[in-house]
This record gives C-alpha cells, sequence and structure tokens, in this order.
C-alpha cells in the first residue's frame, strides 16, 4: 500500500487505458520513509516512497498496457544504498520492458560514480552532448571536533567500546586514529569495488578496465560513447523523441508513482481477503518513548515506544502473516534498541517471522533491533554492524565563562552531577562508566552472538564498533541476504509459507489523517500523532551546532555521524 505522499499523488493520477510509458525524475527524490505529517506529504507530493516505486515497477513489469520505462538520472540525490534499490528495480523491470536512462551529466568536476552506477540498470544511457562520465571514486570526510570545542573553553570526556567505535573519537580525539583510517579506508574500497562489479557487468567491461576509467577523470560525451559507457548523445526533447519512436508514439507518458495498474486487477484486489506482509518502520535515531518535535538541525527519531506499538499491531493482526523491519537508523538508545529488539523476539515467538530489510545505514543500535530477525537483508551499499558502546559527555563550563553566565547547582547524592556539563568526571564516576560501557558491551556483543548463532569468539572480533558495508558484513555472516525491500519482502513470504504474488504489503500502522488526529483508546490500538516538549538552553543550542555540523547523538549506541560518503 502506497505511503500518504503516494495515496495523495495518486488522487490527482490520470486515468490510462492505452498504453503507458513510465517515467522516473530522480531529480525529485525518492523517499525512504512514509512521510510524517500531511505538510511533509504535500511538500514531497512529487517524490515517491521506495516502497511504493518498487511495487509499481514489479506489477508495471507484467501489465501489456506498459511499453517501456524512461528514467531521468539528473543529479540523483540518492545514497549509496537508495541507488542500490531504485536500480534493482529498474533493472528487474527491464528484464521485462524496454529501458532507457538519461541525464545531463554524470558529474561536473565531480564524482558521478552511484549516479552512473544506477543509470547502468538500464539497457540503453543517453547522455547530453555537453555532458561527461566522471566517476571519481568515493570520498570519505573524518571531522573531529575536540579543537572547535576547545576554542569555545569545552571539553569533552567520552569512553568507548572499543577502538573503532569512532563517534567518541570525533568528539574527544586529537587526531585521527589508526583504527578509524583503517575502517573508512575499507569502507570506500567496498562501494568502489561494488560499483566496479556492477558497471563491468551490466556494461560488458573488464573491472581492471572500468577501475582505469575511474582513475581518469572527466570523460568526454563523444569518448563515453566509443568506450562504452553510454549508448547515445541528445538532449531532452532528442532521448523522449527517441523513447517515442520505440516504445509506441500513441503511449501516454505517465510518472512511475502515479500509475495506477489495472483498474479490474485493483478492484479484485480490494474484494479479496489477501495475507498481509507488515513493513514496520524504524527510522531516524533511536529513543525511549515517543519522539518529540524536531529542532532545526535535528534529523527524524524513532521512539521505542512508538516501533513496539506497531510490531504489536502486527503481532496481534490475524491478516499479518510476517513482518519486513525496514531499518534506516544509526541507531541511539541502547535501551530502547533492547525494548524494540525484545518486541521482535515476541513476534517470532507468536510464529510469525521477521525479515530485517538495512536501508542507507542499520548500525549500533540499528543493527542491535534487527539482529534479532529471523533473517537480515541488506544493500551491498548499507553501512551496518558498529557493534559497540559509547558514552560521555561534554564539559563546557568554559563556554558559560566565556559569556559571562554565572552557574550554580546544588545536589544530593554522591553521584548526581556525574553527567553534568560543569565540572569533569571524577575518578570514581571514571570507573562508574567504565563498568558501565564493560557491561553494555558485553550484553551487545552476547546477544548479537546468539541472535546469529555464532560462538562469541567469532562474532567479538567483527564487533568492535566497526562499521562494514552490507557486501562485507554478508561475508562475515552479520547478514544474511544481499539486496533491498523487495528481497525483504520475498524473503517474508517464503519464510511465512505464502505466495509472494498473492499477498498485500502494507505499512503498519495504515492511519487516514482523521486517525491520526483521533486519540487511541488504550496501548494496543494505534493513533494519534506523537508529540514531546524538546529541550533547550545552551545544552540544547549546543546540540544543535553539534548536529549542524553532521555528528548527532541519541544515545550510546550511535555510529560515527562524520562518515561523509561522495
Amino acid at each position: 500500500m502506497a505511503a500518504v505522499s503516494d495515496l495523495m499523488g495518486s488522487l490527482f493520477a490520470k486515468a490510462v487505458a492505452g498504453p503507458v510509458i513510465l517515467e522516473i525524475d530522480l531529480d525529485r527524490g525518492v523517499l525512504r520513509a512514509t512521510p510524517e505529517n500531511p505538510l511533509e506529504a504535500f511538500r514531497a507530493i512529487n517524490a515517491p516512497t521506495l516502497t511504493h516505486l518498487t511495487e509499481v515497477l514489479r506489477e508495471a513489469a507484467t501489465d501489456d498496457r506498459v511499453t517501456g520505462l524512461v528514467v531521468h538520472v539528473g543529479t540523483c540525490p540518492l545514497s549509496a544504498a537508495m541507488v542500490d534499490e531504485v536500480s534493482a528495480a529498474i533493472h528487474a523491470f527491464g528484464e521485462q520492458k524496454p529501458t532507457v536512462a538519461y541525464t545531463e551529466s554524470f558529474g561536473e568536476l565531480t564524482s558521478g560514480m552511484f549516479a552512473y552506477r544506477l543509470a547502468t540498470a538500464a539497457r540503453t544511457i543517453w547522455l547530453q552532448p555537453s555532458g561527461t562520465v566522471t566517476l571519481g571514486g568515493v570520498h570519505i570526510d573524518m571531522m573531529l571536533l575536540r579543537g572547535g570545542f576547545a576554542k569555545l573553553g569545552m571539553e569533552p570526556e567520552f569512553g568507548q567500546r572499543k577502538e573503532y567505535k569512532t563517534a567518541a573519537e570525533t568528539y574527544a580525539a586529537e587526531a585521527v586514529s589508526d583504527a578509524n583510517r583503517e575502517m573508512s579506508g575499507r569502507l570506500a574500497e567496498s562501494l568502489v569495488e561494488e560499483t566496479l562489479a556492477v558497471i563491468s557487468e551490466r556494461r560488458g567491461m573488464s573491472v581492471d578496465d572500468v577501475r582505469g576509467l575511474m582513475d581518469r577523470g572527466p570523460i568526454s560525451a563523444a569518448e563515453a560513447v566509443q568506450l562504452g559507457l553510454v549508448d547515445s548523445l541528445g538532449y531532452r526533447d532528442e532521448v523522449y523523441e527517441s523513447v517515442r519512436a520505440s516504445f509506441g508514439r500513441d503511449a501516454d507518458l505517465q510518472y512511475a508513482a502515479r500509475y495506477t495498474g489495472s483498474v479490474l486487477a485493483k478492484a479484485r484486489a480490494r474484494l479479496a481477503k489477501r495475507p498481509t506482509i507488515a513493513v514496520v518502520s524504524v527510522h531516524g535515531g533511536i529513543v525511549t518513548g515517543r519522539p518529540g518535535p524536531r529542532s532545526p538541525f535535528g534529523g527524524p527519531q524513532a521512539g521505542s515506544e512508538v516501533v513496539t506499538e506497531h510490531l504489536r499491531q502486527a503481532r496481534l493482526d490475524d491478516d499479518v502473516k510476517a513482518v519486513v523491519l525496514a531499518v534506516d537508523s544509526p541507531g541511539g538508545s541502547y535501551i530502547a534498541s533492547d525494548t524494540i529488539r525484545a518486541a521482535v523476539i515476541a513476534l517470532k515467538n507468536a510464529g510469525k517471522p521477521v525479515v530485517a530489510s538495512m536501508g542507507d545505514v542499520a548500525a549500533s543500535g540499528g543493527y542491535f533491533v534487527s539482529m534479532a530477525a529471523t533473517e537480515i537483508v541488506a544493500n551491498p551499499s548499507t553501512l551496518t554492524g558498529s557493534i559497540g558502546v559509547l558514552a560521555g559527555k561534554i564539559v563546557n563550563q568554559g563556554l558559560y565563562d566565556k559569556l559571562g553566565l554565572v552557574r550554580e547547582d546544588v545536589q544530593t547524592g554522591r553521584l548526581a552531577d556525574m553527567f553534568t556539563g560543569n565540572r569533569p568526571f571524577t575518578e570514581e564516576q571514571w570507573r562508574v562508566l567504565d563498568t558501565w560501557l564493560d557491561e553494555v558491551y558485553a550484553d551487545f556483543t552476547g546477544k548479537a552472538a546468539t541472535d546469529r548463532g555464532m560462538a562469541i569468539d567469532e562474532l567479538e572480533p567483527l564487533a568492535r564498533g566497526r562499521v562494514w558495508t552490507g557486501a562485507d558484513a554478508k561475508q562475515r555472516r552479520l547478514v544474511d541476504h544481499l539486496g533491498g525491500r523487495e528481497v525483504a519482502v520475498e524473503r517474508a513470504a517464503a519464510l511465512a509459507g505464502v505466495d509472494r504474488d498473492a499477498v498485500a504489503v502494507r505499512p503498519v500502522p495504515l492511519l487516514g489523517l482523521l486517525q491520526r488526529l483521533r486519540p487511541a483508546q488504550s496501548s494496543e490500538q494505534p493513533g494519534g500523532i506523537s508529540s514531546g516538549i524538546p529541550t533547550g538552553g545552551v545544552s540544547g543550542l549546543l546540540t544543535d551546532i553539534t548536529r549542524a555540523l553532521g555528528v548527532e547523538q541519541s544515545g550510546v549506541l550511535t555510529m560515527p555521524y562524520a562518515l561523509r560518503i561522495r
């Protein structure tokens, strides 16, 4: 079932009875998750959700009315993992129908590697005559904030388990560690290796030849044709003239997200009571309770109460035969992550398989909530793992002094001031913190080993806070399958013993606007809009500043936010 923005768009979809040429404009974006409120849905009215887009292409591939697909790659504002999923859907469609991808340029003095990787999913690639193919490679930024904090009179104090848990290093280290450099280098190389394999297979070139082209810099459009990187040159009007000449001049052009399929088939589906694969999202930083309003710099949050509520609904719904846990989260709270993991286990114990589908990132707490699933599916470019823990604080009394602010506190209890920013940790407080970090790390690694059916001696060397790509995680048994949402749905259907073509795939809960405004009657009934009271003050401002710098920490199970992949 489509998300809110997909449903809104379909209200205005033109009924097309004759032949149809489907169109995707990636410059408009693709949403990883359903918009959280009607305003966001209106803003994203032309951006389909990933689930809806892949479902549409799957259905359209067998619809005789659909004659082909044209994809405008454009600037391709998609993450590497989104490129994996969208290109897989285009490639699967292309096994049944002709497909064309076109763009103005694959990079303009910048890397267009992921955009080109997506374009190779189409049978034919067009490039604007003035454009270039710049494969470039992968660049990862590692940013350390300690020096900036020092200038503000702030002192970060963090502990981590273990050497690869570089989110703590982001705050507290004075130099990039060898472990951080090694991990980041392997992430970059893994992404490049996957790209080389995809391009070489789809364009009929050797891996060595593609790697050589990657190191050449911008390749002109004319030479790109000679090298076999693209098939034709032309501007948009020329591309569409060719598409219509090949796919049918009497065919209507329609965005894939507006495609409604066979009216008769849709009517039969509504009348039939079909088994359901439920999709439950864990999107954003994992927090306890219900997420509050976003700050100007903050991203989405996955509240443990909300996620477990949705998992409970899926467990109590007799029509739901299996669940896809769609995880796109860098982690956060240890307690919240453990709460969600327990709800996943309860679903399994109720006889309903759970397949974790990892998106752009499912690391640290994102891995914690996934690891107990019956099976785990990750994209080759997913960032996952980061089985480790960090905790600490930033001593900000120096900033208060610089600002001329008077600060005084009182307390009862010897450890009541442990996490205050007024003063550094005492030796006793460091002992308390270190003991707790050891306990959480032991719990995380022990549960991960149990969930993945591995001995702790085999699992622990893969942990230590290290981030892996999905491709590398698959080789190390941290995930079971490589693929996107459709692979996860297929595995869920297979594990539940139901026919993939006979199931409905829908998010849980599926609430209309009025239901979202209506208060729930109990904790076992979905409804109501999540709300909370935002925190403020200088500490809140500092949190917003660090988020603006690319660093966000919502809990102790957090991956290194400062990794920027380009």
